[in-house]
């Protein structure tokens, strides 16, 4: 039998047509990827659009503005930090908070909020100010408080060690050398910045 060259094609089957929260994934994860590899100032609502394999429309139906894009995309793709690592020492359980927070900021969603950080004007920057305190901040602080406050009951630690002072340390310095050093934190990197100035800074008067 012979088959004529104008034999038609197989019909493909078209895509099913997404809608409410698949499509609202789909943008919020495309903005993500946005900030993450042509940052703030490159980031557009039609850029995002393409991303996401949809209309222009579709994205200003659901989020106005870019800033309002940016918020969502950060609150739905920040990390969560549930637990404080428990390893049986402070030092151990430190530096494991430590390799979780580096995952966190060299992850998609760390880079997309370093975009913002570093980019954003002071109008725009305080938009964003509520949200890296209550999604990255006060959550960090919270897990060193507990490890912290751990290690005082064990005696690893000297009482009056638990304060704000002693809470900012490692996030100050992770985010300071990064930024200011281009430091991507190793394991070596970690483990000084552990053992000459949090293990100093917490060992009880004495020991």
């Amino acid at each position: 039998m012979v088959t004529s060259r104008w034999t038609a094609a197989p019909a493909q089957t078209a895509s099913p047509r997404r809608r409410g929260a698949v499509l609202e994934r789909a943008i919020l994860d495309a903005a993500l990827e946005q900030l993450s590899t042509v940052g703030w100032n490159g980031l557009t609502m039609e850029g995002v659009a393409a991303g996401a394999q949809t209309g222009k429309a579709a994205v200003y139906r659901r989020w106005p503005s870019k800033e309002d894009l940016v918020a969502d995309a950060l609150q739905a793709g920040l990390p969560r930090f549930d637990a404080a690592p428990d390893l049986g020492s402070v030092r151990e359980d430190l530096l494991e908070l430590c390799r979780q927070a580096r995952e966190a900021m060299f992850s998609r969603p760390g880079f997309a909020l370093r975009s913002v950080i570093h980019e954003c004007d002071t109008i725009q920057a305080e938009r964003f100010h509520g949200l890296i305190i209550g999604g990255v901040v006060e959550p960090t602080v919270k897990l060193l408080r507990e490890i912290v406050e751990r290690g005082i009951r064990r005696g690893e630690v000297r009482p009056d060690a638990a304060n704000g002072y002693v809470f900012d340390a490692i996030p100050a310095m992770m985010m300071y050398r990064s930024k200011m050093c281009g430091s991507e934190w190793s394991e070596g990197d970690m483990a000084e910045m552990i053992d000459q100035l949090m293990v100093p800074l917490l060992r009880p008067h004495g020991a």
